[in-house]
């Protein structure tokens, strides 16, 4: 299968982030989008770069700031003297893969104008509505620990994104193996594509058609249940994150050569899908890293 010699590629190139690899093609194959909270220097950029060329994807960046603009984002009508008429240029968002940096340094107006692209996968402009390029993927990045000049992603645009992950550092012998090397700049731009796009929308449409048994049903439903009652939560899980769990799901059993969906698919993505989309008791925000350990040892696993 083509999709895994892509994984393999990227895990071969991206030392020491294999799961992040995994997990953001588990993100792309779901039709979903993907925000990575981590510190600058990490290799959040190579990434996406390196996913966009091995999917043979074209690749645009937006380096968030508090001072830019939708239009920068999205593009804008511009008069042209020739024509004695105004014509859509077409801005970054514009992109098989769009990488978002800092997303939190945009004002909240800016921030939303990622909301139509990432749900509806269009940009309407002056009234006028432009398809993007599918498949379309979006990264967005924030730091964890500067918050001084940031906006906060309210909940409705958290929500937009399928999984929230971070990378984190690379074990101390793979560090050594990058020191060594240089860094990646040079693999990633040799990087050739391995399948194409239409490919790619292929795969998406065969993950959708991923089974899933009424008793695996049942047991993400009791998931999401248990967050709705959960004492320290005051939001539990709405049914569109329901929606993005049994999608990622789906994704990680295709991604694994099965075209069925078991338990471990659901408990394994939960972390990734549902901490971003709950909303802690203000008292209890801290426990926040044992609510999954304790709902899924609550729960008994459906056996086929």
């Amino acid at each position: 299968m083509k999709i895994r010699e892509v994984l393999e590629t990227l895990k071969g190139v991206l030392f020491g982030k294999d799961r992040a690899v995994e997990l953001a093609l588990c993100c792309l194959l779901a039709k979903g989008h993907l925000l990575i909270e981590d510190l600058p220097g990490i290799g959040k950029t190579t990434l996406a770069l390196a996913l966009a060329k091995t999917l043979g994807l074209t690749f645009g960046r937006i380096q968030g700031t508090s001072d830019l603009l939708p239009s920068d984002i999205t593009g804008s009508s511009i008069y042209n003297k020739k024509l004695e008429s105004f014509v859509f240029q077409r801005g970054p968002i514009f992109h098989h893969v769009v990488l978002v940096d800092e997303i939190n340094r945009m004002s909240p107006k800016t921030q939303s104008a990622l909301l139509e692209p990432m749900e509806e996968g269009q940009v309407t402009v002056d009234g006028v509505t432009y398809p993007l390029p599918q498949p379309f993927f979006l990264i967005a990045t924030q730091n964890p620990i500067e918050y001084f000049g940031t906006f906060p992603l309210p909940e409705a645009q958290l929500d937009r994104f399928l999984m929230k992950i971070s990378i984190g550092y690379p074990p101390r012998a793979l560090e050594r193996e990058i020191l060594r090397r240089g860094g990646l700049k040079e693999e990633i731009v040799n990087l050739q594509a391995l399948i194409t796009p239409e490919e790619v929308l292929a795969l998406q449409a065969k993950v959708r058609e991923v089974q899933v048994s009424e008793r695996v049903l049942d047991y993400l439903l009791d998931v999401v249940e248990k967050t709705r009652k959960h004492p320290l939560l005051l939001v539990g899980l709405s049914s569109r994150g329901a929606l993005s769990l049994l999608a990622a799901s789906k994704a990680k059993a295709f991604l694994q050569g099965r075209n069925y969906v078991v338990p471990e698919d659901i408990k394994e993505l939960a972390p990734y899908v549902i901490p971003h989309r709950v909303i802690f008791r203000e008292e209890y925000e801290s426990q926040r890293e044992h609510l999954l350990k304790e709902i899924f040892e609550e729960l008994v696993v459906p056996v086929e």
